[in-house]
């Protein structure tokens, strides 16, 4: 049947009259009737008509319409649908006539399978058998060994670093000896890598090979020197690329990566002249899947552009000039040709070119002299700062505190004065520093003038971006009324200023704080990225971010300069913000490529007699005491996390005379153990009154101010320590993630630990997130998410909550998997939203 035909019917039977030639085609009328019957019995309605809007007239939400997907997908006489489906065509007329088109889905949409293996590859089986008990404990034993090892050295290079800087004869001296020892202690670190990549594994070549081996532990064993080497903190400038080069990767001339998640399979990595990377990208040259770690290549041409928050998966292209716009993604197999602008996950030729900025004189000289005056900054002003001063001064005062009169009892005292005072003493500072020299350094580079990488402009430029974005303080003053006065505080511009108690979450980011502006009543959930800076390989250009009044924006946006929102705007999670086209208003936007939803459902107003001043303002009063309380247990944890630190080395210190390199080595090797145990503990203590449950509430009611607690008190970073190893899994059982046997985690992050099942033999790939909850607006919703046995997620992906994923499932790179849907069992799922794939890989 032909399209045309379908659409003629479909139109008869939603106007409820019979077409002029032709009385509507049987099978569409039969569709839509089982179509409408479903979603009555899904939404308990007594009748759905044909062309009532499923948002607008029936008043349902995604989370019933991703109920009734899987629904119809279980049904044999129906074609199977997608949310993307659901609203593009909202009523059950027009789906149903988008469900029979017989028309083939275009050759952008689809999603390449698997590449070819390159000759040299090793074949592996479709399915992995399940590693053995053994593999994993040798493997584990094995890191284990090699932890204890780093420990040991960097006990032996601090303990001669101070014997050395401690025999001093003047102050010059010891500020000589602390350059030369922060010299050698840089070259060391950054050698390593270098030196174990090529010892251990050599040259990396696409292939297959599973997780547990000897072969993984070499592999794991590169992956975590590189990332923890000191050169991925110079991402951004000229000293980066040298470091990739050092590694195997074929790198141009004039090639700026402004992104630290460093490839790890760097001979696999081609990146052509005039290349720009932009922050946020994952390039890791490899993936695991179902138990197995494959490696493939990564080429991008000359003069080509990667967009920010972007994933490049395993034999994926950009041709020579071509862009790859923010929140996107390739899959596997995919090429973007010379010249062509794509975006989307998976990405798809665009409709509008993406912002340039004029190139600027910026050769091989003007980077060598950026890169040598970095090492240099660092050398003779960073390190005998960390490395002398606080080596010598801090190691002599907990020397003396431990032998004066009085012994321990004044050791402890004395650690509990100092560690305060630095602790809270350095919050204090922190404050009044971001209050002022970034201000001052903001006067010299001016929005809307174009200026060359790599000189004093540029310098500037990313100082006032590393000193404003902090984390720890972020984290600290967000979901609390605090954030607004803070972000203030260093530049934002949100006048007038609604206060929720919840206008920003605790991850918010941004190139230039002074040219962020925020709209009144707008509401920003988590994990925003203000894109303030437009880049070029060889210049860069600041610019206004200008988010709308009264916008809500869902969990992991880059919004960039020029985004094309209004005022009354719905951003879903992961969304792509256009760039071009007509200024949104009053609609919600969803998915990459982005397209229209309704701005908000019935069931999001459940709570907006809440809004109402006399009603808020005493609800807000008690949110503000309870978020006040949750930021001190947050300081006060952090402040005894130090503390407990600090003993343990100085009295490791206090055993260095008789016991020597050993003292230190042992205090170095049950940092990490007390850590984990730490704060395990401490989380087990915020969630014993009420461990994490579905909710469906107002953000001010009290148990949401508990979530928010358990959100923020305890630390959840230190859990990337274990990554690659069989170590995490066992943390996570601690955590009260309900998690079978033989699960690889690479990198996933969980919100709500105790919601989460995870069936044996798992893949989760690294930056992956399982987020079991959701808020729009004063709205929060959260429920369980399950996945099944053998399942992957893959490198970036984000799976939300509510969602049951069959056994063997894989969700592909970067996906968005809605809530409340239902991946069958062995289904191949990928996009943002996430859609099945049908056998070839097309997206159906």
């Amino acid at each position: 049947m032909k399209g045309q035909q379908l659409q003629e019917a479909a139109r008869g039977v939603m106007e409820g009259a019979r077409p002029r030639e032709a009385p509507p085609h049987p099978a569409v009328s039969a569709a839509a009737e089982r179509l409408a019957a479903l979603l009555a019995d899904v939404a308990q309605l007594d009748e759905v008509p044909l062309d009532s809007n499923f948002f607008d007239d029936l008043g349902a939400d995604s989370l019933v319409m991703a109920h009734f997907c899987a629904r119809v997908r279980n049904r044999p006489d129906l074609p199977p649908v997608s949310m993307r489906d659901v609203y593009r065509h909202p009523t059950a007329g027009s789906l149903a006539v988008a469900l029979l088109d017989s028309t083939p889905p275009s050759p952008e949409s689809e999603v390449p399978g698997p590449p070819a293996l390159h000759r040299g590859q090793a074949e592996a089986p479709a399915t992995a058998p399940p590693t053995g008990r053994p593999h994993r404990v040798l493997c584990g034993a094995l890191q284990l060994l090699a932890f204890f090892g780093y420990a040991f050295l960097l006990a032996a290079v601090a303990a001669q670093g101070y014997e050395w800087i401690s025999a001093y004869t003047h102050p010059l001296d010891a500020y000589l000896r602390s350059v030369v020892f922060g010299a050698a202690l840089l070259l060391v670190l950054c050698a390593l890598p270098v030196i174990a990549k090529w010892l251990l594994f050599g040259r990396f070549t696409p292939r297959r090979f599973r997780v547990w081996s000897l072969t993984y532990f070499r592999f794991w064993l590169v992956k975590t020197l590189i990332r923890s080497s000191p050169l991925v903190l110079f991402a951004g400038s000229p000293l980066y690329p040298l470091f990739l080069r050092a590694l195997g990767a074929r790198i141009g001339r004039g090639v700026t990566i402004l992104s630290r998640s460093a490839p790890v399979c760097t001979d696999l990595l081609t990146v052509g002249d005039g290349t720009l990377v932009r922050k946020d990208t994952l390039m890791s040259c490899y993936r695991a899947a179902d138990g197995v770690v494959e490696t493939g290549p990564v080429t991008l041409g000359r003069g080509a552009v990667v967009g920010e928050v972007t994933v490049l998966d395993i034999g994926t292209r950009l041709g020579d000039a071509s862009r790859l716009g923010h929140a996107s993604s390739l899959h596997t197999g995919q090429e973007v040709p010379d010249g062509e602008h794509w975006q989307g996950s998976p990405a798809q030729p665009a409709d509008s070119d993406f912002q340039e900025v004029e190139p600027a004189r910026c050769g091989t000289a003007r980077r060598a002299v950026h890169g040598t005056l970095l090492v240099f900054t660092v050398l003779l002003v960073y390190l005998p700062l960390a490395v002398g001063c606080l080596d010598v001064l801090l190691s002599r005062m907990l020397e003396g505190s431990a032998v004066v009169k009085g012994g321990v009892t004044v050791l402890y005292a004395d650690l509990l004065v100092v560690t305060a005072v630095v602790f809270f003493g350095g919050l204090i500072a922190a404050l009044l520093v971001l209050a002022t020299v970034p201000r001052l350094l903001g006067l010299l580079v001016r929005p809307g003038r174009t200026y060359p990488l790599f000189g004093f402009h540029y310098s500037v430029h990313r100082t006032i971006v590393l000193m404003t974005n902090r984390k720890s303080l972020t984290r600290l003053f967000g979901d609390s009324s605090c954030i607004v006065h803070y972000l203030r505080w260093i530049g934002y511009r949100l006048t007038p200023v609604e206060q929720t108690g919840s206008n920003f979450g605790t991850a918010v980011k941004h190139e230039s704080p002074y040219l962020s502006r925020v709209g009144t009543g707008t509401m920003v959930a988590d994990g925003l990225s203000l894109m303030n800076a437009e880049y070029s390989s060889t210049s860069f250009r600041l610019s206004p971010t200008v988010i709308g009044a009264h916008n809500f924006l869902g969990n992991r946006i880059a919004y960039p300069a020029g985004g094309r929102t209004g005022d009354n705007c719905l951003l879903a999670t992961k969304v792509a913000v256009p760039v071009s086209g007509p200024l949104r208003h009053d609609v919600g936007l969803l998915g990459s490529p982005c397209f229209e939803i309704p701005r908000s459902v019935a069931r999001d107003s459940t709570f907006d007699e809440l809004k109402d001043g006399n009603v808020l303002r005493p609800r807000l009063a008690a949110k503000n005491r309870h978020n006040a309380v949750t930021m001190a247990c947050h300081l006060l944890t952090g402040w005894l996390y130090f503390f407990c630190v600090t003993l343990l080395f100085a009295f490791a210190a206090s055993r260095y005379p008789a016991w020597g390199t050993v003292a230190l080595a042992l205090a170095n090797a049950a940092l990490l153990p007390f850590t984990f145990l730490y704060y395990v503990l401490l989380e087990r203590v915020v969630i014993a009154a009420q461990p994490p449950e579905p909710l469906f509430c107002s953000i001010y009611d009290r148990r949401f101010w508990r979530r928010e607690r358990y959100w923020k008190v305890p630390s959840e970073t230190y859990l990337h320590i274990l990554d690659g190893t069989p170590f995490k899994t066992v943390v996570w059982r601690l955590l009260g993630v309900r998690i079978g046997a033989r699960v690889f985690d690479d990198g996933c992050h969980m919100t709500e630990r105790p919601m989460v099942a995870i069936g044996d033999d798992c893949t989760l790939n690294s930056g992956s997130v399982l987020q079991c909850h959701s808020q729009e607006d004063g709205t929060f919703k959260s429920d369980r998410s399950a996945l099944g046995a053998g399942c992957t997620v893959g490198v970036g992906a984000l799976v939300h909550y509510g969602v049951t994923v069959g056994d063997g499932a894989v969700l592909g790179a970067d996906a968005f998997l809605m809530k409340g849907e239902t991946v069958p069992g062995n289904a191949r799922w990928a996009g943002n939203p996430a859609r099945p794939l049908d056998e070839s890989g097309g997206a159906r």
